[in-house]
């Protein structure tokens, strides 16, 4: 697991990153993750596992976390993978651009973690 956080107006993006080989861990790392940062907004996730796919929004405004994410995980052409980004809210609404551009950066971030 490798992590980073970013701060955009006020709002924490804690950003983790997981090699995984199949989908059953995903919902365990959640589950662990929703436990650890129990505060938190939002846990919002995308993951690519032999083919399979997912982008979830948890919460945030449609199209505005999850796929960004995806998208970033595709640029790279990674899979079996996981990256969470988990916002802890700051109290100054991003709008929908912003935000979009916040879960890529996190994803970016942390993807040139995992080159390193």
């Amino acid at each position: 697991m490798i992590e980073n956080e970013i701060v955009i107006k006020k709002s924490r993006f804690i950003t983790k990153l997981y090699n995984i080989d199949n989908i059953n861990e995903v919902e365990k790392i959640l589950n662990e993750l929703k436990k650890e940062y129990k505060k938190a907004t939002h846990f919002c996730f995308a993951y690519s596992i032999n083919g399979q796919e997912k982008a979830y929004d948890d919460g945030e405004p449609s199209h505005t976390a999850g796929l960004p994410i995806l998208n970033v995980i595709h640029m790279k052409k990674l899979n079996n993978l996981l990256i969470v980004v988990i916002r802890y809210f700051g109290g100054v609404k991003l709008g929908a651009g912003p935000l979009t551009r916040a879960y890529s950066k996190s994803a970016s971030e942390i993807i040139k973690k995992l080159e390193n």
